[in-house]
């Protein structure tokens, strides 16, 4: 009944380094994505918002430092972690890395236990439920190590998706997921599912949250998605 892996973009040109990392990453439980170059990136963003970017700085068509500038402009992906990988250790670079937006620089050559220690740091603050932190909004409360769900003094019963969807609107209240984040994030990326199964789960959520009384807390945004408060 956990939530879907965490989906982790991993942006770098050159090919051995790119299998390297993706194995690690994947081996750690994370989904992973691979772009060779900065172009390629801005392009699997735009079809599924990632969880964290690691992004390579120097790279052809569009650098790392490029795409990160033009990510943390957007409103829909300022938000998103970006670990910056470079081989230039100046401090001056790593200044302009952070400066451009980046949430941490890492200095080329790196250790894989270090990096993944980073990339789980960077994820305990956008997915506090991936590292067994407890989850509230409101009077609604989540406990992700022991699977059980409370709203006020009442303890509701969700089925595995319900508790999935929650999880998901609970780590990051007030945001609003469209149908196909929503699909990503709790079914995962590789199983086809009709996004009208989104409307009748949450329709499922919203019932075992107003079970005992109490307002609907999940918000319809018309043409956009739904949302926690």
């Amino acid at each position: 009944m956990s939530a879907a892996q965490p989906q982790i973009l991993l942006v770098e040109d050159e090919p051995a380094q790119r299998e390297i990392l993706a194995y690690n990453l994947e081996s750690e439980g994370f989904d992973v994505r691979r772009a060779e170059n900065g172009e390629e990136a801005i392009l699997l963003v735009a079809e599924a918002l990632p969880d964290l970017i690691i992004l390579d700085w120097m790279m052809p068509l569009l650098s790392g430092i490029e795409v990160c500038r033009q990510l943390k402009t957007r409103e829909d992906t300022r938000n998103i972690p970006v670990i910056m990988l470079s081989a230039r250790s100046e401090e001056v670079d790593t200044v302009r890395g952070l400066e451009t937006g980046a949430d941490d620089y890492v200095v080329k050559p790196y250790s894989m236990r270090e990096l993944m220690a980073r990339v789980r740091t960077q994820l305990r603050r956008v997915r506090p439920a991936s590292s067994g932190a407890a989850l509230s909004y409101a009077d609604i409360t989540l406990d992700t190590e022991r699977h059980r769900v409370n709203r006020a003094a009442n303890e509701l019963k969700l089925g595995p998706t319900e508790y999935r969807l929650l999880v998901t609107l609970l780590e990051r209240p007030g945001r609003v997921f469209s149908r196909d984040q929503l699909l990503d994030h709790v079914w995962g990326r590789d199983i086809y599912v009709d996004t009208r199964t989104v409307d009748v789960h949450i329709a499922r959520l919203r019932k075992a949250l107003t079970s005992h009384g109490g307002d609907d807390p999940i918000r319809t945004v018309r043409g956009a998605g739904y949302a926690l408060g």
